[in-house]
């Protein structure tokens, strides 16, 4: 539902808000009041071309901005997936907006959020429908024809159209993974030859390996020192400091007991005697294993370049991080599967579903596509469409997400004419009418006519007007209309004017019930005209 429309500097039309009713609206005002700047309005909103012709003198720029009911699962659609990520979250429904600058630049927008003008077509026209070069657009889309033939199977048939665009999707995604299933494969043994190239690797093991590199560089200076340590501590002749310690402690013996004072220190003396002797041990044993390793540290450094070449080749940058993506890789590869057995099997499953789905609807739609046509066919012999010779032929093609099944609506529009194309057939005040019958028999959301009464009067006027009344419990209508016939069954009628003055301007209003009968005896023909009938 089209629930407001607001225009600013549209052509005549300053400014001007039309909160609109949910069934049966009517535009009326003279030839040349300004109708049809409604519906160039709307035809911006469907992606119709600006032109800086179009830009009133009251400012540099045109807008035109609409606020739409969003049907669940609309932005769903394929194609659509762009202007869906421009909704803000909690927003039900559509606020859809064209600017057309003095140069003939447009911009468009979605929320108030610029949008590429296709995309906001392409989600306008899932939500309006409007007669003329848009309404032959539409009825000669297979697409759409599709649409009303499953609107009018019902809701069990709209359900099996979600079904399967879920299904679609899922099969989509079971393709790209059965693609990939090549680069999993060698994924995985990209993760298996790093689990093998990380075998034995432990934690702070390069730091312990880099430290006992260092000192081994240094071996001889090592050497030396510890070498020359050990000999003042304990030499192999003579006396070193643990002798000299000794010796110390000694000297104090005989005295402690003279000399109480003294025992602590001669304690001390025997404890660093003890001491020296142990670390005299510990570097006599150091040395040793310094000679003892003479090949070690070529050892060490080739287990250092089979970490770093390791970390080259899995591009990490320390150690830690080539441990951590190991053990990823282990704990993968431990859980890991054929990756391709399992795409394939996914991909069965996603195929039968979409299979199983189509069936479905195709089934569903060879049952509705006659009782379908025959009930288009009627209404368009209650508008005067000649025989109302209408026809639903339905053929197969490759599945898609609306199902296997193409559509066409043919019409015969005079006998031993063979039945075409809708959309080829008919002229614009004809084809607003097809499009009138077949949305009085499936539905609709909002529906724009401007040439409906376009060649008729009289009993089929009446009968146009009867088939909108019994549409507008269906669906939102606006008919912009010279007839009284149609304007009298409005919900909400709108009178259009032009306002002399410098600039002329168009003026919108909204009309009463007294403004209402005034109105729809100024079509009838004016006071006088109807004093004249009534005698």
């Amino acid at each position: 539902m089209l629930r407001r429309l607001r225009i600013e500097n549209l052509v005549l039309i300053e400014e001007a808000e039309l909160e609109l009713a949910p069934r049966l609206n009517a535009i009326t005002g003279e030839t040349g009041a300004g109708k049809t700047i409604l519906a160039q309005a709307i035809g911006l909103l469907l992606g119709a071309k600006g032109d800086a012709a179009l830009v009133g003198v009251a400012g540099g720029e045109a807008y035109v901005e609409a606020e739409l009911d969003l049907p669940e699962g609309v932005l769903e659609e394929e194609g659509l997936e762009a202007l869906a990520e421009l909704r803000p979250d909690g927003e039900v429904g559509l606020v859809a907006a064209r600017r057309i600058f003095a140069d003939g630049r447009t911009r468009a927008y979605a929320w108030g959020r610029a949008a590429p003008r296709e995309d906001l077509a392409a989600a306008c026209e899932r939500l309006i429908a409007m007669s003329g070069q848009f309404q032959q657009r539409r009825l000669a889309r297979q697409s759409y024809q599709l649409d009303v033939l499953d609107a009018y199977t019902g809701e069990a048939q709209q359900r099996r159209r979600s079904e399967l665009r879920v299904a679609w999707r899922e099969l989509q995604a079971a393709r790209r993974r059965l693609e990939g299933a090549a680069g999993a494969a060698e994924r995985l043994e990209e993760l298996r030859a790093l689990v093998e190239d990380t075998e034995g690797m432990k934690p702070e093991r390069e730091d312990e390996l880099l430290a006992e590199r260092d000192r081994l560089r240094h071996v001889e200076e090592i050497a030396a020192g510890a070498g020359a340590a050990a000999e003042a501590v304990q030499p192999e002749d003579g006396e070193g400091a643990a002798g000299l310690a000794a010796l110390a402690a000694r000297a104090l013996a005989p005295v402690e007991r003279l000399a109480p004072q003294l025992a602590r220190a001669a304690d001390e003396l025997r404890d660093a005697e003890v001491q020296l002797r142990e670390a005299a041990a510990e570097l006599r044993g150091f040395l040793s294993a310094l000679e003892a390793e003479p090949g070690r540290l070529e050892e060490i450094e080739d287990e250092l370049e089979r970490i770093s070449a390791t970390k080259r080749r899995y591009r990490c940058t320390s150690y830690a991080e080539l441990l951590i993506r190991a053990d990823e890789a282990r704990a993968e590869v431990a859980d890991s599967a054929d990756p391709a057995a399992a795409a394939r099997e996914a991909l069965s499953r996603a195929e039968t579903r979409v299979d199983e789905l189509c069936a479905e609807l195709r089934e569903a739609r060879q049952a509705a596509a006659a009782p379908f046509a025959e009930a288009v066919a009627t209404e368009l012999r209650d508008v005067g469409m000649g025989d109302g010779e209408f026809f639903c032929e339905l053929d197969k093609r490759e599945p898609s997400p609306s199902g296997a099944d193409a559509v066409r609506f043919l019409v015969r529009p005079n006998p031993g004419l063979p039945s075409a194309p809708v959309a080829e057939t008919a002229s614009g005040g004809e084809l607003s009418r097809i499009a009138l019958a077949i949305a009085a028999v499936a539905g609709g959301t909002t529906l724009v006519f401007d040439e409906l009464d376009a060649g008729i009067g009289g009993r089929t006027a009446n009968a146009v007007g009867r088939a909108l009344e019994r549409l507008a419990e269906r669906a939102q209508i606006i008919t912009i209309t010279h007839l009284p016939q149609i304007a009298s069954l409005a919900e909400r009628h709108f009178r259009v004017e032009k306002v002399a003055g410098d600039p002329t301007r168009t003026r919108i209003e909204q009309l009463g019930h007294a403004a209402q009968r005034e109105e729809l005896e100024r079509m009838l023909g004016g006071e006088e005209f109807l004093t004249a009938v009534r005698r």
